[in-house]
Order: C-alpha cells, then structure tokens, then sequence
C-alpha cells in the first residue's frame, strides 16, 4: 500500500506538527513515534501517555433487540453485563478463526457501540449486516468518531483536569461533555495502566487533542505513538489480531477462553469451539523472556533441542524489563510449562528463553 493510498486520521497534521515519524498500520497512516518508544513507554509506565487512535473502527447496532441480536453471534456473553458497561468479546467464524477481537459498549438493550480492529471493521459490519434480522440496523461509523486513549498513573488527574469524570468502574463508560462537545469516555485500555478511553465526534478530534495535551504534559506526561503501544501491549500478553488471534488462530488456542460465554446458546464458532475445548488445543500461547542478549521478533522459531515446538507471534525487547521477550504459540505435544527453557531461532542464532504465562509486568489497570 503506498502513502496516496493511506488513510489519515482527523489530527493527521497535529502529529506532523508534533514531528511524528509515521508508518503504514491496517491501511491507515499512523504515528510511530514523536521523542522515542521507550521515553514514551516509561511515561506510560510512570507518569501518563497520550495516543490517537482513531483508525480504530466504530460501528453502532440498533433496533428492538439489538443486544440480543449481538450476544447470540459474538463470544462473550453480553448477560454478564449492564447498561454503563464495555466487555471485550471476539467474532468469530464458524469454524472457530477469529475474524477480530473488540470491545462492545453495552448503550441500552437496543443499542451497541461497537469498536473493531482497524483493518477488520468491514469484515465485522459485513458479517453482522448479513446476519441482523428485520428491525435492527448495523451502521459502520468509522470516519464519525475519533478515539483517544489517556493511559498512566495520572490519567485520571488530565481528564479531571478537563471537568471529564474518571470514577467509574474498569470496564465502564460515560457519556459526558467537554465545552459543550459530546464525549464518550470509558475505563478502558491497551497498555496495563490506569487509564481512559475517549470516543469524541471525528469533527471535534483537534480540539479534544489539543485540550488533553497540554494537560498531559503539563503533569509530566508525552503524546505516544504506535511504537509505545506495542511495546506496552507485548509487556502486558496482550494480543494484537493477526498475530495472537486470526482465522487460523481460534480464542482457545490463544488462551482467551475467558472472552467466551460457553453456556450461552449460541455465538458463531461456538460448535467448533466447544470441541477444540474439549479435546485440547494443538499449540498455546505463552510467553518467553529472553536469558541471552538479544530482540525477540514475530515469526521466529522455537526450539526444543533440535526439535522445533512453536512460533513467535510477537516480540520485541521490553523497556521494563531491558531485556527481550515474545508471546508465542507452543506446540501442546511439546509439554512446555512456565519455567521451562528453550531456545529462539533469532537469525541463525540461537537464544536462550524462559517460558512464562503473561504479563511480563504487574498490571494497574484496576
């Protein structure tokens, strides 16, 4: 894809301003960094981090039942939760691949919010149009809302900087306002942190931005770029579609289980699912943390003596830890447990791990 073909963000030229370096991320034009990934990592960590990332998809289910229309084809269970709250679910095909994994916004019985991977929104609003019966409506909003995500332990301190409401609960939203300007603003993340999420209207992305910029570095903090999120997001396991999950990577294997609502009646894949359940994934997800020098990366081997037991899904070197580590599909037949070593094919090198169930760092998220 080249950069004619890119689609750009709302505050495409902001980050331009700010002297972003940017780079091609599901078809959208996107800011890898502004000072460094690991200063705006360790501000994440330690103070707070500003990320634009509205290339996220939105689209909005509604009708008589819209809620129950949606429980009965995505895998978690929408029961679980009230009016108010977000819960991380996937979609999955009959066969049990994962078309995306994302977040539904429980709005009211007749109305989901729903908040896709980039690349994968048409794939989700296809699939739900084809399946949503009379009455109910799938509309893909994907240019109408912008996303933010204020994440570190002073995220809190920049939104009520802003007169934005920050006590809810992990996992809740609010629909508020700032200056008179709509604002949906959630207990959610993707770094490990204490921090927000913030959906305002694509038209109002500047001067939202702007707003909780100067608040975020006036306590300390950094805008963040795509970089720092997938450092902060391998740090904590948690999975990036395509890598972790994909058609060929079911939510069993992936040990994601807990996103699937088993005694429901029915979510697409749930057949599949339920047996691979039963007899045993193939390979699992786990981690490795490097014991010699050197940077894990997706798609490397993993070694068991001269056998070969898995693949890197992702990897990167951790700016916590200052040391290397990967998530990676294990093969079950391999016997692989938290604690055991193996090696990584890194280049014709081979380096030293240790197994280890995710996160590699403590979470604060709640």
């Amino acid at each position: 894809m080249t950069d004619e073909t890119l689609l750009q963000g709302p505050i495409h030229s902001v980050h331009a301003e700010l002297g972003a370096t940017f780079a091609a991320f599901g078809g959208w034009d996107m800011p890898v960094q502004y000072g460094g990934t690991v200063t705006e990592h360790a501000a994440v960590r330690n103070t707070v981090g500003l990320f634009d990332v509205s290339h996220l998809g939105k689209a909005t289910v509604r009708g008589a039942g819209a809620a129950e229309f949606v429980n009965s084809t995505l895998t978690n269970d929408l029961g679980r939760i009230r009016p108010g709250k977000a819960q991380y679910t996937l979609c999955c095909t009959t066969d049990g691949g994962v078309i995306d994994d994302l977040i539904a916004y429980y709005v009211g019985d007749d109305e989901i919010f729903l908040v896709p991977n980039a690349a994968n929104t048409a794939a989700v609003v296809a699939a739900l149009r084809e399946a949503a019966p009379a009455g109910i409506t799938v509309t893909d909003e994907h240019r109408e809302y912008a996303v933010f995500a204020v994440q570190g332990p002073k995220s809190a301190e920049v939104l009520a900087a802003l007169g934005l409401p920050t006590d809810m609960e992990y996992m809740a939203f609010v629909d508020a306002e700032w200056e008179g300007r709509p604002i949906r603003v959630c207990r959610t993340g993707y770094t490990g942190e204490h921090g927000y999420e913030l959906v305002p209207r694509w038209d109002d992305a500047e001067d939202v931005f702007r707003a909780l910029l100067a608040k975020v570095e006036a306590v300390g903090g950094k805008p963040a770029g795509l970089g720092a999120r997938d450092t902060l997001r391998t740090e904590m396991g948690y999975p990036l579609h395509g890598h972790e999950l994909s058609p060929d990577i079911s939510p069993v294997q992936a040990r994601a289980g807990w996103a699937v609502g088993w005694k429901k009646p029915a979510f697409w894949g749930k057949d599949a699912l339920t047996r691979e359940k039963a007899d045993g994934p193939r390979r699992t997800l786990l981690g490795l943390k490097a014991l010699d020098r050197g940077v894990l990366r997706p798609g490397q081997t993993v070694l068991r003596g001269d056998r070969a037991v898995g693949e890197t899904t992702s990897g990167t070197f951790s700016p916590s830890l200052k040391v290397g580590v990967a998530l990676a599909l294990l093969n079950t037949d391999a016997g692989l447990e938290p604690g055991d070593e193996v090696e990584v094919d890194v280049r014709g090198r081979r380096l030293r791990a240790t197994v280890l169930r995710p996160p590699f760092v403590t979470s604060h998220t709640s």
